[in-house]
């Protein structure tokens, strides 16, 4: 077994999350006559297994732990990573932006330690799948394993190959397509051709200056509906008398730039005044 979010009882062989004084979580796969070892004390998972969900058991030092399956945004958070991995905030509106569901064929390049492949494996369910590209062979051995952990490998077709001026994706007619390169607009080109008319171009990038050439690189190859924003994520301490925002947030973490490939009759000139026309819409309402 592995990541199971069905079920009332945790089972050999799960995925389980747990929470301990201030907060502190573990994520574990509960196997018969294991154990974690922590700084409060060792949780035998023979004292777990046969549990319900949100149990409290103790260590042997008497230090409590709740027994929690862990959702996808704590399991993206704990994946080993060799570079810096797109945050649940930015990928929580990555899926829903891009319209990433049930049944659809997604294309991703730069799969780096895969926690957005994961996310989309999950979300395209066992009727789907996504084809990612990684030029580096040590980051898709990372990310495979990454994937395998959370039981969702069969979703996912890895490629170990180098995006080029000259050489693109195999694929054509996909549901939607996400680039998370540092020089996307290289290849847009290859974007257009791998995507189906209408789907959903994403990327994120760290830079404006990043996000200006892309930006040029769409109008270029016909993209329109262009969006570029930022998602910027405040906790509030969750005390009743004293409600108020936490010391630290995760504000930027990159620009995302959301568009869509259409079929343009004059080519750059409808696209100008598509967006001409938007832009005074928003002055307008403003």
């Amino acid at each position: 077994m592995s990541w199971n979010l069905h079920g009332t009882t945790v089972n050999d062989g799960d995925l389980a999350q747990l929470v301990g004084l201030r907060h502190k979580s573990f994520i574990v796969r509960v196997k018969q006559g294991g154990e974690l070892q922590t700084h409060r004390g060792v949780v035998k998972f023979d004292d777990i297994i046969g549990k319900p969900w949100g149990s409290r058991i103790r260590s042997h030092m008497g230090n409590p732990f709740y027994v929690l399956q862990p959702a996808l945004g704590d399991l993206l958070k704990e994946l080993p990573r060799n570079t810096q991995i797109l945050y649940p905030k930015d990928i929580g509106f990555i899926l829903v932006q891009m319209g990433i569901g049930e049944g659809q064929v997604v294309l991703e390049a730069g799969t780096g330690s895969g926690s957005l492949t994961s996310a989309m494996a999950f979300a395209v369910g066992s009727r789907g799948k996504v084809i990612t590209y990684e030029a580096r062979e040590e980051m898709q051995k990372l990310a495979r394993k990454n994937i395998s952990r959370l039981g969702l490998e069969e979703r996912v077709d890895f490629k170990l190959r180098e995006l080029t001026q000259e050489q693109g994706f195999d694929e054509e007619g996909v549901d939607a397509l996400f680039l998370d390169l540092p020089n996307p607009y290289d290849y847009i080109h290859h974007a257009r051709k791998a995507l189906k008319m209408g789907g959903f171009f994403g990327c994120i990038l760290p830079t404006a200056n990043q996000v200006s050439k892309l930006l040029l690189a769409l109008r270029q190859f016909d993209f329109a509906f262009v969006d570029v924003c930022e998602v910027l994520l405040r906790y509030y301490k969750p005390e009743p008398d004293r409600l108020r925002p936490v010391d630290r947030m995760v504000a930027h973490t990159g620009f995302l730039i959301f568009a869509r490939p259409v079929l343009i009759e004059n080519g750059d000139e409808q696209i100008n005044e598509l967006e001409e026309t938007d832009e005074l819409e928003n002055d307008s309402e403003d």
